[in-house]
């Protein structure tokens, strides 16, 4: 049983959501399960997620039961950028998915992490360590949680933004503007449930863009980007929004996979954390991928 006393900095929180935010609970819909299975007590009482909580009130938190992964190891090549006994920071090749889903039952990172012993902490039986992901077709960096402790840091930082990840992606068309800024919320398309698109109705999504080379010949941007948030496929999906769809998608987009046509370039090629141990920064970066480069060699 582990137990804090609420400060100001909680003072009128709910009670799930201080729950992960002081690191407690690895998600907000974990700390309600944790509720609503009378594992939480506040001041020796047992109370709803949402109740509000005062100064001084003593918060104990049962511990969870975890089952263990019934998911086999499977002998993939991998490119560990880093590893401790906190975390794990991968540089993923595109084609690799990164945790088991519909039509992807085997063959993933997650397998390939099992494969080689790597402890996993946190995360649903089926994702374990899986804080954050990108898709399929996206290369480069993503950091693995080893234990719970590691994974409830990481996903507090997710969730402040304060994790920064950058991208390199070769979008359609000419961007005239040197950088820009898309703030375009994002929803799953009514129409078509395999994608994703601007909506009203969305979650906040924002994307910063700065302009790196333009080839004039092709028509091709080469443009880094930022996430502020991390909503599924939203660099895929703002660019598309602002007319320049990153080439190679086969999702989103049209006329974008003349120059290539085997997925997205779109390459994750720095992340800045805060590691969850000892709280010190650190940056990865990774190197544009050959299949990303021979495109470059070879326009204009």
């Amino acid at each position: 049983m582990k137990s804090f006393v609420v400060t100001e900095d909680y003072v009128g929180k709910r009670l799930d959501e201080a729950l992960f935010a002081a690191g407690y609970a690895l998600s907000r819909s974990k700390a309600s399960a944790l509720i609503k299975d009378r594992k939480v007590l506040v001041n020796g009482k047992v109370e709803k997620a949402h109740y509000l909580l005062e100064l001084n009130d003593n918060i104990e938190v049962g511990e969870r039961e975890v089952a263990p992964t019934t998911l086999v190891g499977e002998d993939i090549p991998l490119d560990i950028v880093y590893e401790d006994d906190d975390i794990l920071v991968v540089n993923k090749q595109a084609g690799l998915v990164v945790h088991p889903g519909n039509g992807n039952p085997t063959g993933t990172l997650v397998h390939a992490l099992i494969y080689r012993g790597v402890s996993l902490g946190g995360g649903d039986e089926g994702r374990p360590g899986i804080v954050h992901r990108i898709d399929k077709d996206t290369s480069g960096l993503l950091c693995v949680a080893k234990n719970d402790e590691a994974f409830a840091s990481l996903a507090a930082q997710l969730s402040t933004h304060s994790m920064s990840r950058k991208y390199k992606a070769l979008v359609l068309g000419l961007i005239y503007e040197d950088d820009g800024k898309i703030d375009a919320p994002i929803a799953r398309s009514r129409r078509e449930p395999m994608k994703y698109c601007v909506d009203l109705k969305g979650k906040e999504s924002v994307t910063f863009f700065h302009v790196e080379e333009r080839y004039k010949n092709s028509g091709a941007t080469l443009v880094s980007c930022r996430l502020l948030t991390g909503r599924t496929h939203q660099i895929r999906v703002h660019m598309e929004y602002i007319g320049h769809p990153v080439i190679g998608d086969p999702l989103y987009g049209k006329g974008n996979r003349k120059l290539y046509a085997e997925g997205q370039l779109l390459h994750a090629y720095e992340l800045t954390l805060a590691h969850p141990r000892t709280g010190e920064t650190m940056t990865f970066q990774a190197p544009m991928p050959k299949h990303f480069l021979d495109v470059l060699e070879h326009l204009d």
